[in-house]
C-alpha cells in the first residue's frame, strides 16, 4: 500500500526515534499525500522543539524521492529562507509565488493572480501563523486577502494539496486576535473544506537540555493554562541562555558579533522607539560607526516596493521586512524636503543578488514603523509640482510614480526590530530586551510576544533587563 511505504520512507529519513505525536503525523500526512480520493486542507501545527521541522525536511525529501511534485512557500524572505536550509529545497515567498505584476499599461504597479501551472502538487507553506486575510494593500496585491488569494491558487488544478505548517503559540498577523490560516474552523466556514490537523506537543529528546526550548514550553504551557502575572523563566544550568543587565549589554553584542557574526546578531525590542536606540547604540559603540549610514551596514525595508527589483527575477518586488546590507555609497543629496542616498546594496536572503537603488534617509530613525500616510502624501504633491506642465492629472501622477524619489527604499537599521518584524525567521544569537512593563501588561498577548521572541533564537539567547520577578528561584544580578 503506498500510504505505508511513504510512510516507512519518512521513517527512515528521521536520524532518531519519533515521538508518539510524530507517529502519528507521519501516518497522516503519509495517507494525505496518497490518497487520490483525499480533498482538503493539512494543517500540521507544532510547538517549538516538537520536531516540526525535521518532520516537514523528511516529508520533502520523500516527495522528492516519490517524483511527487512539490512546492515550498512562506510569507517572508527570510523564512522562506530558513525552510530552503533546513528542506535543502529551494522555497519562495508566498507573493513571488502566486503573484504576477501585471503590465505597466494595465495599472501601475499591480500584481494579479497568477495562474496555477502544477497539477498532482503539494504546496507546503511553513510560517502560516504569519498569513493574515486582511491587507492594507488591497488595490496592489490580486483581492487583498493573502489566505483567500493562496487557496484559490492552490485549489484552481487537478489534485493539489496544501499542508499549511505553524506554531500557534506565536505572534498572529497584526490587528488579528487569531492566526487564520492555522485555525481550523476558520478554514473549514470560510472555505467549505475539509481540514486534518495535527498538533505536535511532545519535546523531542534531542531537544530537552537546550534552555532556549525548555524556556518556550514552559511560556506556551502558561498560555495554554491561561496562567497570570510574571511568566517564570529559568537560565541556571542552562550555557544557551543568559541573563544580563544594560551595562553587560554592549560587551555582550560585541563578543556575539565575534562568535556568530553580524548577520546572525539581533535584538528584539517592544517598540519601534526602543528598537531605534539600540540601533543607535550598536553602531556608535559597538561598529563605531559615527557617519549616518556605512558600507556593510545592514538594512530593513519597511515598506514594500514595487520600483526597483521589477527586472530582477528572483523578487519583482523588494517586501516590508527584507534585510539588506549596503555595498556601497555613491552619493547623498536632499530633494522635496527629505535627504537620500544613492547606494548598492546586497540581498543576503536572496542568493546575495545586488541591486543599485536609493534610499530615503529620513526612515532610519523615526519611531514609527515606516514614514506615514501624511508624509508620504507631502512627498507625492511636492514632486508633481515638477510636472506642473503636464495637463493631464493621470499623466503627471504616473510620472510622480515612476520618480526615483519617490519610490526610495524606506529603511530601518536591523540590528534591533520589534518582534513582528523578526517573526518567519531566526538568528543564531539574540538579546530579548524586557523594555517597558507594569503588571496590567502581563497579557497572553505578552506571553505570545515573549514566546515569539525566545524562539527566534537558534544557539544563545540573551534576556536584557528583565526583572527579577522572572526569576524567582534565582538571585538577582
Amino acid at each position: 500500500m503506498l500510504k505505508n511505504h511513504v510512510a516507512i520512507l519518512i521513517n527512515e529519513s528521521l536520524n532518531f526515534d519519533p515521538t508518539a505525536d510524530q507517529h502519528r503525523a507521519i501516518d497522516c500526512l503519509a495517507d494525505y499525500v496518497t490518497n487520490n480520493d483525499e480533498c482538503g486542507i493539512f494543517l500540521l501545527k507544532g510547538y517549538a522543539g516538537t520536531g516540526k521541522t525535521t518532520l516537514v525536511s523528511a516529508l520533502v525529501s520523500v516527495l522528492d524521492k516519490m517524483k511527487i511534485n512539490s512546492v515550498l512557500l512562506a510569507p517572508t524572505g527570510r523564512a522562506a529562507k530558513v525552510l530552503t536550509y533546513y528542506s535543502k529545497k529551494s522555497a519562495y515567498t508566498i507573493h513571488k509565488k502566486i503573484y504576477r505584476q501585471k503590465s505597466l499599461t494595465d495599472d501601475l504597479g499591480l500584481f494579479a493572480l497568477d495562474r496555477n501551472m502544477n497539477n498532482n502538487t503539494v504546496f507546503l507553506v511553513d510560517e502560516a501563523s504569519m498569513i493574515s486575510n486582511y491587507s492594507a494593500e488591497a488595490s496592489v496585491f490580486g483581492s487583498g486577502r493573502l489566505l483567500d488569494d493562496l487557496m484559490q491558487y492552490v485549489f484552481s488544478r487537478k489534485n493539489c494539496r496544501l499542508i499549511l505548517i505553524g506554531d500557534t503559540a506565536q505572534l498572529p498577523p497584526i490587528g488579528l486576535d487569531i492566526s487564520p490560516a492555522l485555525d481550523s474552523h476558520e478554514l473549514e466556514s470560510c472555505y467549505n473544506m475539509p481540514v486534518k490537523e495535527m498538533i505536535l506537543t511532545q519535546v523531542v529528546r534531542q531537544n530537552q537540555e537546550s534552555g532556549i526550548l525548555m524556556n518556550a514550553t514552559n511560556l506556551r504551557c502558561m498560555l495554554a493554562d491561561e496562567k497570570k502575572g510574571y511568566p517564570v523563566l529559568f537560565t541556571k544550568n542552562y550555557p544557551d541562555i543568559k541573563r544580563i543587565g544594560g551595562a553587560e549589554l554592549i560587551e555582550e553584542i560585541s563578543n556575539s558579533h565575534s562568535e556568530f557574526g553580524l548577520e546572525d546578531t539581533i535584538v528584539i525590542s517592544r517598540s519601534n522607539k526602543r528598537a531605534n536606540k539600540f540601533n543607535q547604540g550598536i553602531r556608535n559603540a559597538v561598529l563605531y560607526r559615527e557617519e549616518e549610514i556605512s558600507s556593510g551596514d545592514y538594512l530593513m525595508v519597511v515598506k514594500n516596493n514595487y520600483f526597483w527589483a521589477q527586472d530582477i527575477k528572483e523578487m519583482d518586488f523588494i517586501a516590508n521586512g527584507d534585510i539588506v546590507e549596503i555595498v556601497r555609497i555613491h552619493k547623498y543629496m536632499e530633494m522635496y524636503g527629505f535627504r537620500y542616498a544613492e547606494v548598492t546594496i546586497r540581498f543576503p536572503d536572496y542568493k546575495d543578488i545586488e541591486l543599485d537603488t536609493m534610499i530615503m534617509l529620513d526612515t532610519l530613525d523615526i519611531e514609527t514603523a515606516s514614514l506615514g500616510y501624511e508624509k508620504n502624501k507631502k512627498l507625492f504633491f511636492t514632486i508633481a509640482e515638477d510636472y506642473a506642465d503636464i495637463r493631464s492629472k493621470k499623466a503627471r501622477y504616473e510620472k510622480v510614480r515612476d520618480n526615483k524619489f519617490f519610490n526610495a527604499l524606506q529603511v530601518k537599521f536591523s540590528y534591533a526590530v520589534t518582534c513582528h518584524k523578526a517573526q518567519g525567521g531566526q538568528w543564531k544569537s539574540v538579546f530579548v530586551d524586557q523594555g517597558y512593563l507594569i503588571d496590567e501588561l502581563l497579557t497572553p498577548e505578552y506571553y505570545r510576544w515573549l514566546y515569539t521572541a525566545v524562539t527566534r533564537a537558534t544557539e544563545k539567547l540573551f534576556l536584557v533587563n528583565f526583572k527579577k520577578e522572572f526569576f524567582p528561584d534565582e538571585n538577582e544580578i
